[in-house]
């Protein structure tokens, strides 16, 4: 086994400045519990979780708190032991509203009777090892959220062939997955032995950009001897480089049809803090209550990778890294690339929060969109082959159709476009706001049948 450049290049993509060296070499620390976690319900895709508990009950840590919903959903855990103060509706990170359970802690931290993982998981049935997944609420952390459980249960007919772990981490900023890899990367490969039993799947590639050489050569030192058909593909370090579909191409060079899935091309993409999770439901039977999150930015006095309780203020998390050294005029959930800005700093971690960065007036300035100037730029860089300037303008004219005719949905909301636009033209905004009416309308009309 050996790390190999990558054969392939997908078109388009573009190079931020990535400044990775703010929290590139800081070592992963373990915040203390908060005064309040406030756990929200909806902290992955689809639909909300069904709170389970009602204000003035008392939750151990890893007791089930929200009941998945539906086949697209996720349970949701206590993060910790104490007493639930609230159960209402409170804002996530998107904006959007949904219930939140708040739970003031007790400082006992104590966990519930019964969790424990799956003695010699390598001879467990693989049905066995995915329901376990399930129950521990895991789902995708790279920032997306699916159910775990849900993309390592493919039909029959979708055979997965390659196992993708995605160690690409190429939002500006962000280094949780840098340091993870570094840090517990026997975890993430034994992560990875175990997706490899459940999908049966004939090869494993674990992708990093080229700017990372110290987590390369540590999933290298791990991996070595493996009688698994794995390699590491080195990526050129170019965003959207861990985007799903980009990094397929790139790995393997196959194209994801539109509108299709991953395992339409025999592919699984697994981000590293996921595969960590995997490790900690399986061999020791613990549910997902607390992550590792970059807060990072050039206002933050000391920008680190922090361990942190679902439901961890965001104030508590930048007070844990020495709070702001100049005002802040931007906090975002995620990278500067496909993050959203904060209106106040009350929002509180899920499952996905990757990142809290905090910018100042000067990486944050305020800006007037213009008219199209038919540049072409924003087709040049967009990684899924779209016209995101015919597509801007359709979407201002409410043609929703007519978006939707080309390839709206294809849009995978990366950035590159409007990072590239000379007139400061809304383009994410505009594509969020088309995908949204268009899903709309497929489910009324899903709803009439």
């Amino acid at each position: 086994m050996k790390a190999l450049n990558a054969l392939f290049k997908f078109k388009g993509g573009v190079h931020p400045d990535y400044n990775k060296d703010l929290c590139r070499d800081q070592e992963i620390k373990t915040m203390p519990l908060p005064s309040v976690l406030k756990v929200s319900m909806s902290q992955h895709l689809g639909a909300p979780a069904t709170p389970l508990v009602k204000k003035g009950d008392e939750v151990l840590r890893g007791q089930l708190i929200g009941d998945s919903s539906g086949f697209i959903s996720a349970s949701v855990h206590a993060p910790t032991s104490g007493k639930v103060v609230a159960v209402e509706p409170a804002a996530t990170a998107t904006g959007a509203s949904c219930t939140a359970v708040s739970i003031e802690p007790d400082g006992e931290d104590k966990w519930i009777d019964g969790l424990k993982g799956i003695d010699n998981w390598e001879n467990a049935n693989k049905k066995d090892l995915v329901e376990a997944i399930a129950n521990a609420g895991i789902v995708g952390m790279g920032g997306a959220g699916f159910p775990t459980n849900v993309k390592l249960s493919p039909p029959p007919e979708k055979k997965i062939t390659t196992l993708i772990i995605n160690g690409a981490e190429c939002e500006p900023y962000l280094t949780a997955d840098h340091r993870l890899m570094l840090e517990q990367a026997q975890k993430v490969w034994d992560g990875c032995r175990i997706i490899m039993k459940i999908l049966e799947a004939e090869k494993i590639i674990v992708a990093i950009e080229d700017n990372k050489p110290e987590a390369i050569q540590a999933m290298e030192k791990v991996m070595e001897g493996t009688d698994l058909n794995a390699s590491i593909a080195i990526l050129a370090t170019e965003y959207p480089q861990g985007a799903e579909k980009q990094q397929i191409f790139s790995t393997i060079g196959k194209e994801v049809p539109s509108g299709g899935l991953p395992m339409d091309v025999g592919a699984v993409v697994e981000n590293v803090g996921t595969v960590t999770a995997i490790y900690d439901a399986i061999v020791k039977g613990l549910p997902l209550t607390e992550r590792v999150t970059t807060v990072t930015g050039g206002v933050i006095a000391e920008p680190g990778n922090v361990v942190n309780r679902i439901g961890t203020s965001f104030q508590d998390l930048i007070d844990f890294c020495g709070g702001f050294k100049s005002k802040a005029a931007k906090v975002i959930a995620g990278g500067p690339m496909m993050g959203f800005a904060q209106a106040n700093t009350a929002t509180t971690t899920t499952k996905t929060t990757s990142g809290i960065l905090c910018l100042g007036p000067e990486k944050a300035c305020s800006y007037e969109s213009m008219p199209c100037i038919s540049c072409g730029r924003c087709v040049s860089a967009c990684p899924m082959k779209l016209v995101p300037s015919e597509l801007s303008q359709y979407l201002e004219a409410e043609d929703y159709e007519g978006a939707e005719e080309i390839n709206v949905m294809d849009c995978i909301e990366c950035g590159c476009c409007a990072f590239e636009c000379p007139a400061k033209r809304p383009l994410v905004q505009h594509m969020r706001q088309g995908k949204a009416h268009v899903m709309i309308k497929r489910r009324a009309a899903q709803a009439k049948k």
